[in-house]
């Protein structure tokens, strides 16, 4: 797991600016705006995803387009996965320590 992911996540501005461009590339005035945030904070923030290697850039003319990137999120999502295992295994052991506690409650 890549912890340059989870350090740029950390700041809320920037996972604010992932859950924009969930729903599709926007160049960053649109994310500056949208998040109530001036120009220049807003490239600051794109720069570090971009540096993690969470978005791309395109330039257009004078605009420049961020969209995500899925490979580092598909790395966080793999290393969540076995978490999720564990969760899971360990939900699946109380289901049945208390379905076991019902039927010696019931005799």
């Amino acid at each position: 797991m890549n912890t340059a992911t989870l350090s740029a996540l950390a700041e809320p501005n920037r996972l604010h600016i992932v859950e924009l461009l969930r729903d599709g590339a926007l160049p960053v005035g649109e994310i500056a705006d949208r998040l109530e945030l001036q120009q220049p904070q807003a490239s600051k923030h794109l720069r570090v995803l971009s540096d993690a290697g969470l978005v791309e850039v395109q330039p257009i003319a004078n605009r420049r387009i961020y969209k995500l990137r899925a490979e580092p999120l598909q790395e966080l999502d793999g290393w969540l996965d076995s978490f999720r295992r564990l969760w899971e295994d360990r939900f699946d052991r109380l289901d049945e320590y208390l379905q076991d506690m019902q039927r010696k409650d019931k005799t």
